[in-house]
């Protein structure tokens, strides 16, 4: 396992909504991301801690 590729705890994820919207996340376990689909970023998860900042977060296309 790399570094950028920690292992990311999925139960976290009902925890986590999204900062913008509160909306529920989705986990992209192939590029490390948690998706806002109404805030239609991705947030990335850098060693294992999801990174929920909006200037973090990739726009989706």
């Amino acid at each position: 396992m790399t570094e950028n590729t920690a292992s990311f705890d999925r139960r976290m994820l009902e925890a986590l909504v999204c900062p913008l919207t509160q909306a529920v996340l989705e986990y992209d376990a192939e590029r490390q991301e948690l998706i806002s689909k109404p805030a239609n970023l991705a947030f990335p998860i850098r060693n294992g801690i999801p990174i929920m900042l909006e200037d973090e977060a990739r726009p989706l296309e």
